[in-house]
Formats: structure tokens, sequence, C-alpha cells
């Protein structure tokens, strides 16, 4: 695989990173709005998906991130601080 392809590839999952950041939180502001308990039960399953989502995205950027001296790549980091894991 070359250096470039794995580059778009964890560009791509930083991507995909945020946009369940984004739709965790509209969820999360939503948890216990509604007066229909159903409609709560919902909203807590989606919140949930999406933060289960973002673990397994985040475990895949891990896999796909250089291994080095044991430091994290800063470029990584970067893109960790920017989503907020």
């Amino acid at each position: 695989m070359s250096d470039e392809y794995a580059h778009g590839r964890r560009d791509g999952l930083r991507l995909a990173l945020a946009v369940l950041e984004a739709e965790e939180a509209r969820w999360a502001a939503l948890l216990g709005e509604s007066r229909s308990w159903r409609t709560n039960a919902i909203r807590e399953v989606r919140h949930k998906a999406f933060q289960v989502a973002q673990k397994r995205i985040q475990t895949a950027l891990n896999r796909l991130t250089p291994k080095a001296d044991g430091e994290i790549d800063p470029e990584f980091a970067a893109a960790l601080e920017k989503v907020g894991l």
C-alpha cells in the first residue's frame, strides 16, 4: 500500500469520525426531551449507536496509524484533538 493511499484512508476515517461526532452531539441534545417514552428510547439507542460507531472507526484508524517510536503521530494527534477524543 502506497504512503499516499494510506494517508488518504486515514483522512477518510478522520472525516467519518468528525461526522459521527457531530451526529452524536445532535442526538445527545435531544435525549430525554420528548414527552414520549418511546421517542426517548429510540433517541438513546441512536445516540449509543453513534458512540459505538465512533469507537469502531477509532480502532480502525489506530490500526492504520504507522507505529513509530511509541510517540503519537502529530497529524493523528491534531485530528483527535479536533474531534475531541
